[in-house]
């Protein structure tokens, strides 16, 4: 598929925004950023996927949200993945355990997923970033 779209940098301060009163020396922009360069390391392995649920809401991860996904990034312990178990995809913390592998949702209202020899998973690959939009 052919992408017509056109590339377009956003402005950006490279001064901290404070969560109190401004600073009124920071009045200036200096760089653009790409969102792609900022979110994207590898974008032949990257993909992107909206949330469903609220068994990440510890990780700050909400319904609604995308998340990008690296493909060709290693998934190791406690890292933040997206797996199919048993044909069905889910994200959750992958987590070694004395037993081998779990995979753990960060709200304690949903039990972790136990990787047993019959169950069928697959890691898709490794969450990198977080997208959300402010209600406005």
């Amino acid at each position: 598929m052919k992408n017509n779209k056109e590339q377009i940098l956003i402005p950006v301060s490279m001064a901290d925004v404070m969560a109190g009163f401004p600073s009124p020396a920071d009045d200036f922009l200096e760089a653009a950023l790409d969102l792609n360069e900022h979110l994207i390391r590898n974008p032949a392995a990257t993909f992107m996927v909206r949330v469903s649920g609220y068994s990440m809401t510890g990780s700050g991860i909400w319904p609604g949200d995308i998340l990008v996904v690296d493909r060709s990034i290693q998934a190791d312990h406690n890292r933040i993945i997206i797996a199919a178990v048993d044909g069905e995809l889910t994200v959750k913390r992958l987590l070694r355990t004395e037993d081998g592998w779990s995979l753990s949702a960060d709200n304690p209202r949903y039990p972790a997923i136990k990787v047993t020899g019959s169950s069928e998973l697959s890691v898709w690959g490794l969450v990198t970033a977080v997208v959300r939009r402010l209600e406005v």
